[in-house]
């Protein structure tokens, strides 16, 4: 994927109640008011959409936090997490993706364990569903 810059320009509304909208990745958005907002996407692979449960182990906390990927490439993973998570960028994690049970017996093991550097939290969907979502580089 080659890098793309991202144009949206939102208009001015009074006396306009907007619906709830869910926020795009990289977009802020301030209801009723203009802006404009650039975004460079500097991903470099391919990424996936997959929705697949994840267990991700936090040591800070010692324990594992349940979680569904959105999207998965060679370098990462994007995972929607309970906000009461308490997870922070930076955070070194372990992330646990279980396999069928056909895929379980032709590797061996139930599932498929990476490490990974959690390199963005998004808070904006918590008050939609009660989530957010966790960015994490794998290493």
């Amino acid at each position: 994927m080659q890098n793309c810059d991202i144009f949206s320009i939102y208009a001015k509304l009074s006396n306009l109640t907007l619906p709830k909208i869910k926020v795009v990745e990289g977009m802020r958005v301030y209801y009723g008011e203009l802006f404009m907002e650039s975004v460079t996407d500097h991903r470099n692979e391919v990424r996936t959409e997959l929705v697949w449960p994840v267990s991700v182990w936090l040591p800070e906390a010692n324990r594992f936090f349940n979680g569904q990927s959105s999207n998965i490439s060679k370098r990462g993973v994007f995972v929607r997490m309970p906000m009461t998570t308490p997870v922070l960028e930076g955070n070194v994690v372990e992330l646990n993706f279980p396999r069928t049970t056909v895929l379980a017996e032709q590797k061996g093991s139930y599932s498929r364990i990476k490490s990974g550097k959690v390199v963005r939290v998004e808070r904006e969907d918590v008050p939609v569903d009660a989530s957010i979502g966790v960015a994490v580089e794998f290493v």
